[in-house]
């Protein structure tokens, strides 16, 4: 038998997380994901624009999903916005949002960066975004995609 690994994200961690897209979210109409996996044995934004693809993010009306990808063992991570917010943004705000999470994480607050970070985008998706109670919906599923645990 093999030896139990430590989970990636406690269930507290998973639940103050998906708090805190729901909580993004209902001031825009942009969607906030989030993907974590142990390993990514390839470039980091190669792996985080594969999935964005799998969770179907580039399939939001208004294009401005935006994926929040860690590999934990690896210590990678990207934050990737669809065209419609990246236009918006530009690259120097991912830089600074990317920057300022992997420094949370150096600190060992791997939730608190992630959370800080959905914070953060989550203002800026307001400001480019707000929330149309007419049109807007949930377009993306709120919980946390992540590597199988068992």
């Amino acid at each position: 038998m093999g030896t139990k690994r430590e989970p990636l994200l406690t269930a507290e961690e998973k639940e103050r997380i998906v708090k805190a897209i729901g909580e993004a979210e209902r001031q825009t109409s942009g969607e906030i994901r989030l993907r974590v996996e142990r390993l990514c044995a390839e470039d980091v934004l190669d792996r985080a624009a594969w999935w964005f693809k799998k969770l179907k993010m580039h399939k939001t009306f208004l294009r401005n999903g935006v994926l929040i990808y860690v590999a934990v063992d690896d210590r990678k991570s990207a934050i990737i916005g669809d065209v419609g917010i990246h236009s918006k943004l530009g690259n120097d705000y991912w830089t600074q949002t990317h920057a300022a999470m992997t420094a949370r994480f150096k600190e060992g607050a791997l939730a608190d960066g992630i959370v800080e970070a959905i914070g953060e985008v989550g203002q800026r998706l307001k400001e480019a975004f707000p929330y149309d109670a007419v049109y807007d919906k949930n377009e993306l599923s709120d919980e946390i995609s992540m590597d199988d645990e068992k």
